[in-house]
């Protein structure tokens, strides 16, 4: 996989249509969720993208400094597509994603709001859940936080 971590201002037309497609894809279509994507916080964010070798989006995250998303920095939209799927690429993305953070704010507290049928997957990577469970956009999410 090849990584690239971009501001918005610097995400191309293209970069920015493919991860717009990729969540579409993923979280509208696939897991039938109405929701309204665009949230005017991508352009808070830095975007994570994986790549394979011609160019196609395999797997992406928004990163968010301490103070935008939660007191604490944040990684959402986190998305693997399809065609990575199986092969590790959602636990590279989220190493990358851990370490890209840490890289731009420090070794800081982590704070992430999770699918809860991913929890046991983020506990693996060293968060903790901190919330009971709620409802986002009708699908079960939980509060998670790595110190």
């Amino acid at each position: 996989m090849i990584w690239k971590i971009k501001s918005f201002e610097e995400l191309t037309v293209a970069e920015l249509y493919a991860i717009l497609r990729l969540r579409s894809e993923v979280f509208i279509i696939e897991q039938n969720c109405a929701y309204q994507d665009l949230d005017n916080s991508d352009q808070k964010a830095l975007h994570l993208m994986g790549t394979d070798d011609s160019g196609q989006l395999l797997a992406y995250t928004r990163i968010f400094a301490p103070g935008i998303k939660f007191t604490e920095a944040s990684i959402g939209r986190v998305v693997t597509s399809p065609l990575a799927r199986g092969q590790g690429a959602g636990r590279e993305l989220m190493e990358r994603s851990i370490l890209e953070l840490q890289q731009h704010y420090g070794k800081i507290p982590i704070k992430i709001g999770a699918q809860q049928y991913l929890q046991r997957f983020y506990t693996s990577l060293g968060f903790e859940q901190t919330s009971d469970t709620y409802l986002e956009d009708g699908i079960p999410h939980i509060e998670m936080l790595r110190l």
